[in-house]
């Protein structure tokens, strides 16, 4: 019974659902549709087809059908590279297209959005650089917090996490305990409050450590409560580089909790940060197009449909909840140690939040001014050739 089951949910998995949108702008939007995801399925193969969907590269017909399958959509995004791109090597890009639905081993680096490692070599990164699609993530370091001298030495997640490995070794399993710098110091050791490393710094106990096995575990304390801040892997600081980076109308493949989707940002005044709804629960909510990115958690954010206005779901507040976990929601509703744990959360993200609200809409007055002094500029040089002109005529 469960190999039939195990056989049942992996030939699901295989068959993607399609969902019917419009988009684009108002004199252009049209109807099309888009790649659910269902069992987990692969996201970076999906954002990459619902990219090209979305940009008129690739199309999916008969319009009428509902499932697509890996050979279906690999057939055309290697058919669209063939006529797009003549000089790329498509038995190349086929051959790493496989890979993409077995899930992506990404490597961000903490100090740039569009930066990973490796930088665009091999693997799947290759794909994307030959679709012309922009891979970018928000999980960056802030360059005024104090922990980010740091981490711009210690660069990307992989780098960070062997670190930490390392330096627990090295304190034989105290580093991850909390008790780094010897007994009875662990909680000063493993709480963030001196320090953006969430250590108070090391004790005589740190005499048995090596100047080089100290740094080392230094770093480790400071990578180990980023990660511990982040397991959203999307900063504040992140969040405005993307909202402030990217340009308006333009469709990009977002690296967050360890999934890839598609990320808009719209053109014209408003300036927020979507990303498309892919997961088959919302299937049947037409109203449920896209997630407005309001924090780095998604308690803020919101759906909207597909003309960017609130939408409102069929299922309420419990939209694309199973009936298990829309049960455990309420349970933990009355639980008094999760309503403390949301209201100091809440609190620290509404100053965060705070901060990147007041810095984007710094950099809204910084562009409008910018744009207000180069219109003086214009006119003021055609006045001056304008004169020119009259100066220069023959009577």
């Amino acid at each position: 019974m469960t190999e039939r089951a195990d056989t049942l949910h992996a030939s699901r998995a295989d068959v993607w659902y399609l969902k019917e949108i419009a988009f684009g702008r108002t004199e252009t939007k049209r109807r099309l549709k888009i790649i659910t995801q269902n069992f987990n399925g692969p996201c970076s193969f999906i954002a990459i087809c619902n990219i090209l969907i979305l940009r008129g590269h690739i199309e999916v017909l008969p319009y009428e059908r509902g499932t697509v399958s890996y050979e279906f959509l690999s057939q055309l995004v290697g058919e669209y590279l063939l006529m797009s791109c003549p000089d790329i090597d498509v038995t190349a890009a086929l051959s790493i297209m496989p890979s993409t639905t077995k899930g992506l081993d990404l490597n961000p680096v903490f100090t740039g959005a569009t930066s990973f490692r490796p930088a665009g070599e091999g693997g799947e990164l290759k794909l994307f650089e030959q679709a012309g699609i922009e891979l970018v993530h928000g999980w960056l370091v802030d360059p005024d917090s104090e922990e980010y001298r740091v981490l711009q030495h210690v660069r990307d997640y992989d780098t960070a996490v062997t670190l930490i490995a390392d330096a627990d070794h090295i304190t034989r399993g105290r580093l991850l305990s909390g008790d780094v710098w010897g007994e009875g110091e662990a909680g000063s050791s493993s709480q963030a409050g001196s320090g953006p490393s969430g250590y108070a710094g090391p004790s005589s106990a740190s005499d048995n450590y090596s100047e080089s096995d100290r740094e080392k575990i230094e770093h480790a304390l400071v990578s180990q409560a980023f990660l511990d801040n982040t397991k959203s892997q999307l900063t504040y600081h992140g969040l405005f580089q993307l909202a402030s980076t990217l340009q308006p109308g333009s469709l990009v493949a977002l690296f967050r909790n360890s999934h890839l989707s598609v990320l808009h940002k719209r053109e014209g005044e408003d300036s927020s940060l979507y990303s498309l709804v892919t997961d088959h629960v919302f299937l049947q909510e037409p109203s449920v197009v896209w997630e407005r990115i309001e924090d780095v958690d998604g308690v803020g954010s919101t759906f909207v449909d597909s003309d960017f206005v609130r939408s409102t779901p069929v299922g309420g507040d419990f939209a694309g909840h199973t009936a298990e976990s829309a049960l455990q929601a309420l349970e933990m509703e009355g639980n008094p140690d999760v309503i403390l744990a949301r209201q100091l959360q809440a609190e620290e993200d509404a100053r965060s939040h705070e901060i990147y609200k007041r810095r984007q809409q710094q950099q809204e007055i910084r562009q409008k001014e910018e744009e207000e002094r180069k219109r003086k500029n214009e006119d003021s040089a055609s006045r001056k050739s304008k004169k020119m002109k009259d100066k220069c005529l023959i009577m």
